[in-house]
């Protein structure tokens, strides 16, 4: 088995597979918790050699019964719903499965990525560089941020970083994340607003830099965020690494594009934030990708407006998945 994949059925580890088949490798060990989701859906038409639970992957893996000739573990699975607040249940769940799979890896000479996440920049007053060196000083503003901040200065401590590779996805959007509820992505609930009501609502801003709807995010279409992904393995880079657009996008400016590609006239109403929120908000976010050029990533990262029209024209309108 010359590839596992941990997630594999949620947005991006599908996304992963997807990539990988378009490359011919379908030597693959899928792994995921089904459950009761709809998630099944992503693996329909994409191809690999086995699929485990994680339970049971978890178990094998403390047994030290993975398959032997395993090259690359791609670990995306994890509760990634910024709302959630059993801390204890994402500490076992983003922070030790991590830190087993980690330690894992490094004894038996297996090249290991990992998915942080942007989460871990907090309100941004450190900026959004990836700077390993510069991992204590982030203050994560939610439990899911600060999940994922506990394994990067985990793997710093035990010296890790110089031989695993760690990614922090800005606001990934694409095909395959119909599953994920009501951490959906903003264009994929936009659409279905704009779809049934002709309108989409965007929350207010409640700091004056701010007009509402000009809050910033850096959006990345999931197809750029697994060839970047895909690129720092076939490099062997290794180190932490932003995987954003390295554009700040408003919340005004991605509505405008659903509705283009909906042949719609833009229709925007703003609403309250909910209370709970409000302090956990972040205002602008923007991947800084200088280090993932200076490793030689060349290609050019998608126009927000190009990505939401695929997006829209050839899936979900279509209800279709990668590898349709």
């Amino acid at each position: 088995m010359k590839y596992i994949v941990t997630g594999a059925a949620g947005l991006i580890g599908s996304a992963l597979i997807w990539k990988l088949n378009q490359a011919g490798v379908e030597d693959i060990l899928a792994v995921d918790h089904l459950g009761t989701s709809e998630k099944w859906k992503n693996l329909r038409a994409l191809s690999y050699a086995d699929y485990m639970e994680k339970d049971v992957f978890l178990e094998r893996l403390a047994a030290g019964a993975l398959p032997r000739d395993v090259e690359v573990i791609f670990h995306m699975g994890a509760c990634s719903s910024t709302m959630e607040k059993d801390a204890t249940y994402l500490i076992s769940n983003n922070f030790d499965y991590t830190r087993k799979l980690a330690l894992y890896s490094v004894t038996h000479g297996v090249r290991f990525l990992y998915a942080s996440s942007a989460a871990t920049y907090g309100g941004g007053e450190h900026g959004y560089v990836d700077d390993e060196d510069k991992l204590s000083a982030l203050r994560p503003l939610n439990m899911y941020g600060y999940s994922k901040q506990m394994f990067d200065l985990w793997a710093k401590r035990q010296g890790f970083l110089s031989k695993i590779t760690g990614v922090k996805f800005t606001n990934v959007f694409g095909p395959n994340e119909l599953h994920k509820g009501e951490m959906r992505s903003v264009v994929c609930r936009a659409y279905e607003q704009i779809r049934d009501t002709g309108k989409v609502r965007l929350f207010k801003s409640y700091v004056p830099e701010y007009a509402d709807g000009e809050q910033k995010r850096d959006f990345i279409y999931v197809k750029d965020a697994v060839s970047m992904v895909l690129f720092l393995i076939e490099n062997k880079c290794r180190g932490i690494y932003n995987i954003g657009s390295g554009r700040a996008e408003t919340w005004n400016s991605l509505a405008a594009a659903v509705f283009k590609a909906m042949d719609k006239p833009v229709n925007i109403e703003y609403i309250e934030m909910p209370e709970h929120l409000r302090g956990k908000y972040q205002y602008y976010t923007c991947a800084d990708i200088a280090k993932l050029r200076g490793a030689g990533y060349s290609t050019v990262v998608t126009p927000l407006v190009d990505t939401v029209d695929d997006y829209i024209r050839n899936y979900i309108s279509r209800g279709h998945f990668l590898g349709d």
